[in-house]
């Protein structure tokens, strides 16, 4: 049975997190960077990767990481959720990393570990695990030729892996960022821009071809899949408690609203949501880590509860913050958007439902 309690060491991990996005990345900054053309802070990657070793965690030693597992990279992963901070973390760290890893790309890994380079995994965000190889890119004659819409953390990235079809079957190859061309994509969450990749006789690496190649990519979204889930449970705890924060200090009519017994009960009842989706998150972080058979019955489940939870957070949040919600200013609306981003990335939450009834043999009805 998997331990969902945190470690002492992963407290210490989230504490030193914590305090780095609290002074580089609070609500203020990451607002003011939306409205720039600079929405990554080179500093702040820096310090989170290469400083704090963010990058290498789910990374052995003898790959050049630091020998922890996927349960401390889904702390960083809350940590991220909660403050919003636009990185390369979830394109470079868990989908590149995961599918490099899996594939044997060891040089590659060890540059990722490091924080020295960000890579990205060429797929749409809204790619359902279990959904089947693309085929949107083709591989012939050493190059590679092809379009991808909506690439998660592309826009900066130093590498693409790309999963392309060869003659020979599936494979997956590494191109370097001079080799493509990259649209930005007016996305809904302002913190994620998203890519679209064009390739157009693109030379490339092959790292894994055929069965290999499509289990690193089937391993990659899993994993990507459990970590997106650590990150809507951070979201959902921090809107949580500035919701709580909001109700505990605003008065009107001479009470404190949060006083009110129906306000009370819809706390308690997103609370005993916020701990049930960090119950199912920690258990998916937990299998991945462990490489366990569960995991992508884990994933599925995760993402199935904690994307609608993380939008019912952020709802909430927007709602009962009165006026104040709706401003520009205020932070809701950034968690609004990122919740209802997340609610599609992986595929949404009745598609993962559809795939647990796949993955654990129950008939439709």
């Amino acid at each position: 049975m998997t331990d969902l309690l945190y470690s002492q060491d992963e407290e210490l991990l989230r504490a030193s997190v914590r305090d780095l996005l609290t002074a580089r990345a609070p609500a203020s900054a990451v607002l003011a960077r939306t409205e720039t053309d600079e929405l990554y802070d080179p500093a702040l990657w820096h310090a989170l990767a290469a400083d704090l070793g963010a990058a290498g965690l789910a990374v052995p030693e003898w790959a050049g990481g630091h020998g922890a597992s996927w349960r401390e990279t889904a702390i960083v992963a809350e940590e991220l959720g909660r403050s919003l901070a636009a990185t390369a973390f979830l394109g470079s760290t868990v989908l590149a990393t995961a599918a490099g890893r899996s594939a044997g790309a060891d040089d590659l890994v060890e540059r990722l570990a490091s924080g020295e380079v960000t890579a990205a995994l060429a797929i749409p965000l809204s790619t359902v695990p279990g959904s089947g190889f693309p085929d949107t890119v083709r591989h012939s004659h050493e190059t590679l030729t092809g379009t991808v819409r909506n690439v998660a953390d592309a826009r900066t990235a130093d590498v693409l892996i790309v999963p392309a079809l060869a003659d020979d079957g599936p494979a997956l190859y590494v191109v370097g960022a001079g080799a493509i061309s990259r649209t930005a994509v007016v996305s809904l969450d302002l913190t994620r821009p998203l890519t679209d990749v064009t390739l157009e006789s693109a030379r490339a690496d092959l790292i894994a071809s055929g069965a290999e190649a499509v289990a690193a990519f089937d391993t990659a979204l899993i994993t990507g899949a459990a970590m997106l889930a650590a990150e809507q449970l951070g979201l959902a705890e921090r809107c949580l408690e500035i919701t709580v924060e909001h109700l505990l200090t605003r008065y009107q009519f001479g009470r404190q609203i949060g006083s009110y017994q129906a306000l009370k009960h819809r706390m308690a009842d997103l609370w005993a949501g916020v701990t049930q989706a960090r119950a199912v998150a920690r258990y998916a972080a937990g299998c991945v880590a462990d490489a366990d058979p569960d995991a992508a019955v884990a994933a599925s489940l995760a993402q199935a509860y904690c994307s609608l939870v993380a939008v019912k957070a952020a709802e909430e949040c927007v709602q009962l913050h009165g006026g104040i919600g709706f401003t520009w200013e205020h932070p809701a609306h950034l968690y609004l958007k990122r919740a209802k981003a997340d609610a599609i990335a992986f595929g949404t939450a009745s598609q993962h439902r559809a795939r647990l009834a796949e993955l654990v043999d129950l008939p439709a009805a």
